[in-house]
């Protein structure tokens, strides 16, 4: 695992920090994409020694050459995690055009973006592991988030179907689907409404990040080959079929 290179989307903050920091104490070669806070990026290598890569997950050129870099100066990327994402929450009748596009195009189109960056070289090397990271509310819905839940809701589709054409070549793709965890954007939560969250959790609590980096880890392990197109759903218990 140690030569393996392995790039996590959104991967200086929140549940992306614990997905890098859990597969460098694995023994992968990480490398974090970010996409706007410099100040943030520059603390998170300082204290992890992960090297961290700015660009815009959304836009497909900036993925080519971003991807290109890291290949020249990090090695092919045998491992990815597309945990990168955003919300604009409103209501239908609220939400504009452009708040349904960035959350589709950041959620949802990075996917594509950085899965056909990379696909080539995991064909030709027969051998890769993808981990796109959906949302229980692309599993149940959400009030006030028809963007959100639909972007999650469609990286639960984009993995079944790439994972088929992946599976002849060595290359797994599965999902994880979070519940509700304690990242700075749920801790934001008013206390109120934090706390109806935490009563419809069977088991009591929020989730935590190295919980769903554990689950990360566990995907993409080499003797992990026959396990593609599935979805793990770590929430607690709040959402089961």
């Amino acid at each position: 695992m140690a030569s393996r290179v392995a790039l996590v989307t959104g991967g200086t903050r929140g549940i992306g920090r614990a997905i890098s920091e859990h597969l460098k104490k694995s023994g992968y070669k990480v490398v974090a994409n970010y996409g706007g806070n410099d100040e943030v990026a520059k603390k998170f290598t300082a204290e992890t020694g992960i090297p961290a890569y700015k660009f815009d997950v959304a836009d497909f050129a900036a993925c080519q050459a971003a991807v290109a870099k890291i290949v020249a100066e990090q090695g092919p990327i045998e491992v990815l995690v597309n945990n990168a994402g955003i919300t604009r929450d409103a209501t239908l009748k609220r939400q504009s055009r452009d708040m349904w596009d960035a959350v589709i195009d950041t959620n949802l189109g990075s996917c594509f973006n950085l899965c056909k960056c990379v696909w080539d070289s995991m064909n030709e090397r027969k051998f890769g592991r993808i981990v796109n990271i959906g949302s229980i509310n692309g599993q149940a819905g959400q009030y006030g988030q028809v963007n959100y839940a639909a972007a999650k809701s469609g990286i639960h589709g984009f993995t079944k179907a790439l994972a088929q054409e992946g599976a002849r070549a060595g290359i797994t793709v599965n999902a994880i689907a979070p519940g509700y965890i304690d990242t700075e954007m749920v801790q934001a939560v008013p206390a109120d409404v934090l706390q109806k969250i935490v009563a419809r959790i069977p088991v009591g609590r929020l989730g935590h990040a190295e919980e769903i980096a554990r689950g990360v880890a566990f995907l993409v392990a080499d003797d992990g080959g026959f396990i593609t197109g599935s979805t793990l759903s770590i929430n607690g218990g709040q959402h089961m079929y």
